[in-house]
């Protein structure tokens, strides 16, 4: 497996002068995930929680409509990135073979290799109704999320993902260099491991393409430490999730009808 860090020499210049120090690196590499055998997407992600990775993408991306229809990924290594190759139901593949596209995508955009404006405003469910979320428990999640950032802190070069407890506890957390990636993999371990209910936070901007990789999946709160986009709060409204936007210390901005806090 691909490590997620490397080191290497850097010249440190400061006030004081200029030192020969070693970095620690983020490792960004190209992971080409493959279903049943066609080549269907390249992402350039950090080479963490790989086949939770492979199962969110598949679902947020519509490839299968639920957990069951992904039978696991192996990972292989070549000179050039890794290959996931995802093995899913025979009538999930039948699908994507009718509406197949090769994409690449890249860790700043989530919504890369479209082939029509169409595809940018996929048919999302309303979400149900949901308790509504605690003020508190967002400050809660916000003061914890650094100590669920071991990569970040290393190399100051990934987002987070982080799924929370209705209290703010952070449950499980995800770090990649792109942050749907990360929203991916997090998706993925809430799928196998089922974690309770809660609301999902965001070390990024609330982006359009994690409004809807979160509507897809039922999340009914989603917590941004950054701003949002106006599609994502258009998105946002129509669907009926909760977005708050730059979640600071002691301080975050609600999108959406005031309801949805206590």
């Amino acid at each position: 497996m691909a490590s997620s860090l490397i080191s290497h020499p850097v010249l440190r210049h400061t006030a004081h002068g200029i030192t020969s120090v070693t970095d620690t690196l983020a490792v960004e590499t190209p992971i080409a995930l493959e279903f049943n055998g066609i080549a269907h997407a390249v992402m350039l992600a950090t080479p963490l929680e790989l086949e939770a990775f492979a199962l969110g993408f598949a679902l947020t991306e519509g490839i299968i409509q639920q957990p069951g229809q992904f039978y696991g990924a192996e990972v292989v290594s070549g000179e050039q990135g890794l290959t996931l190759r995802c093995d899913i139901a025979t009538s999930a593949f039948a699908a994507l073979k009718a509406r197949r596209r090769v994409l690449m995508g890249r860790s700043g955009c989530g919504l890369c290799g479209l082939d029509s404006l169409a595809q940018l405003s996929p048919a999302l469910p309303t979400l149900p109704p949901a308790s509504p979320l605690a003020a508190q428990a967002i400050l809660c999640a916000v003061a914890a999320l650094p100590a669920h950032q071991p990569l970040m802190q290393q190399t100051g070069a990934l987002h987070a993902a982080a799924w929370c407890a209705a209290d703010g506890e952070i449950l499980r957390a995800c770090e990649d260099v792109g942050r749907h990636n990360a929203l991916d993999k997090l998706i993925g371990l809430r799928c196998r491991d089922g974690f309770a209910d809660g609301f999902l936070l965001m070390s990024s901007r609330a982006s359009v393409e994690l409004v809807q990789k979160a509507a897809r999946m039922g999340i009914p709160h989603l917590v941004a430490l950054s701003a949002p986009t106006s599609l994502a709060v258009e998105t946002a409204q129509q669907v009926g999730m909760t977005l708050v936007g730059f979640a600071r210390t002691g301080q975050f901005v609600l999108y959406t009808p005031a309801a949805h806090i206590v």
